[in-house]
C-alpha cells in the first residue's frame, strides 16, 4: 500500500479531474462516472505444453498427463476459452506475445543453466500460421495484441525493437504498449520502451506480493505521454485457488476494495495456460469472479491500450519537452526507480517460478 501522503494526493488528484504532481497520469474524463478501473492483461509465455507434461504427471499423480506429448493435443491453447469467458462478460483484455531467444543464441555458458532450458521448452514462434490466425482474431474482436519483452530486452534496446517490428508485422498494426517477461526492468528500460515507439509499460510489480506499493494512478517517468501501469496481481501470487479458493478470493476481494476506495487504476495479470482447469484448478473459477465483481462494483474494465486511449497526453513542444526529460531523469524517475532492485525479478540467480 502507498504512504499515507502518496495516497492522499492521488485521491485528491482524482476528485480533482487533474494532476497536481505531473508523475502521477490521473484518470480519463471518459471514466470518471466510474468508481475504478480493472486492467485486464495476460503475458503468453507458454501455450504450448510440451516436456512440463512430465512435470504435471508427477505433481499430480497422474499418468495421463503424458497423453499431453501426443501429437495434436495441447491443452494450454486456451485463448478461444479466455476470449469466449470475456466476451461473456462484455470485456476485452491484453494478450502480451514473446519472442524468446533460441538457446543456441545465447553464450555457450547459459546452455548448462536449467532455467534456460525451461525459457527454450517453452519458446514458440510468432510467424506460424496458427499463431497468426490467432492474432488476427484477437484484433479483429477488440482485444490488444501488445509486447511481451523477452528475457534480457529490458537491458538491450536493438532486441527490443526486433521484437516489435516483428510482432507489428505479423499483426499488420502498431503495438501500444506491454510488459516486461519476468517483470524485468534495469535502469534504461523505459528509456527503450520510449525510444522504440511504445506508448506504455506494465511491468512494475511482482510475482510474490500483490497490492498498490507503486501507488493508485499510472505514472509518467518523463512527464510526457509515455505511461507506466503498474501490476496490481498475478495470480502467482496469490494463494492456489485449487487449495484454497476462499483464502484466494479474500485476497482479492480486499483489492478491488482498496481500489474502489482509493478511486484506483488496478490491473491484473493471468497467464493463458492457467485457464486449463484439470493443470490449475480454480484459477479460471477465480478470474472470472473477479472480473464479474468489478462490474458489479461500477468499475471500468477492459485492456490498457483502450483505458491509454482515453487519457490526455501532454503534448512535446520542443525545448519545454527536454527540461521535462531533463528533470524525469534527474528526480521523478527516481522515486519509481528507487525500489526496482527489491520488486524485479532479475535476480542473483534465475527465476524459475511458475514454469511448469
Amino acid at each position: 500500500m502507498p504512504d499515507d501522503g502518496d495516497s492522499a494526493t492521488q485521491r485528491d488528484d482524482r476528485d480533482a479531474g487533474t494532476s497536481a504532481d505531473p508523475r502521477v497520469a490521473g484518470d480519463p474524463k471518459a471514466v470518471a462516472d466510474h468508481e475504478f478501473a480493472l486492467l485486464l492483461t495476460h503475458d503468453v509465455d507458454r501455450p504450448y505444453k510440451t516436456i512440463q507434461s512430465a512435470y504435471h504427471a508427477v505433481e499430480h499423480r497422474d499418468p495421463r498427463q503424458l497423453l499431453d506429448l501426443l501429437p495434436g493435443r495441447n491443452p494450454w491453447w486456451q485463448f478461444e476459452e479466455v476470449m469466449e469467458l470475456e466476451d461473456s462478460l462484455g470485456v476485452r483484455s491484453a494478450f502480451y506475445f514473446l519472442r524468446e531467444k533460441h538457446l543456441l543464441q545465447r553464450s555457450p555458458s547459459d546452455w548448462l543453466d536449467p532455467f534456460y532450458w525451461i525459457e527454450q521448452f517453452g519458446r514458440y514462434e510468432i510467424e506460424t500460421p496458427e499463431m497468426l490466425d490467432l492474432l488476427d482474431r484477437l484484433h479483429a474482436s477488440g482485444w490488444e495484441v501488445g509486447l511481451h519483452g523477452s528475457y534480457d530486452s529490458y537491458d538491450d534496446r536493438d532486441r527490443l525493437r526486433m521484437e516489435k517490428a516483428t510482432l507489428e508485422e505479423a499483426l499488420g498494426e502498431p503495438v501500444v504498449g506491454g510488459r516486461q517477461h519476468h517483470l524485468n526492468r534495469g535502469a534504461e528500460t523505459w528509456d527503450h520502451h520510449r525510444d522504440i515507439g511504445l506508448r506504455y509499460d506494465a511491468s512494475p510489480g511482482s510475482s510474490e506480493t500483490t497490492g498498490f506499493d507503486h501507488g493508485y494512478l499510472p505514472r509518467r517517468p518523463f512527464d510526457d505521454e509515455f505511461v507506466v501501469f503498474p501490476l496490481t496481481v498475478m495470480e502467482a501470487a496469490l494463494p492456489d485457488p485449487g487449495d484454497d479458493f476462499a483464502a484466494a478470493w479474500a485476497e482479492c476481494e480486499a483489492l478491488l476494495s482498496e481500489a474502489a476506495e482509493n478511486g484506483a487504476v488496478m490491473s491484473a495479470l493471468w497467464h493463458p495456460r492457467l485457464f486449463t482447469e484439470r493443470d490449475f484448478p480454480g484459477q479460471r473459477r477465480l478470474y472470472r469472479r473477479l472480473v464479474e465483481r468489478a462490474l458489479e462494483m461500477g468499475a471500468w474494465v477492459g485492456p490498457p491500450r483502450d483505458y491509454y486511449e482515453l487519457m490526455e497526453h501532454p503534448e512535446p513542444d520542443g525545448g519545454a519537452a527536454e527540461s521535462r526529460e531533463r528533470n524525469a531523469k534527474n528526480h521523478h524517475r527516481s522515486d519509481l526507480r528507487r525500489p526496482q532492485a527489491e520488486d524485479n525479478k532479475v535476480k542473483t540467480h534465475p527465476n524459475t517460478e511458475s514454469t511448469e
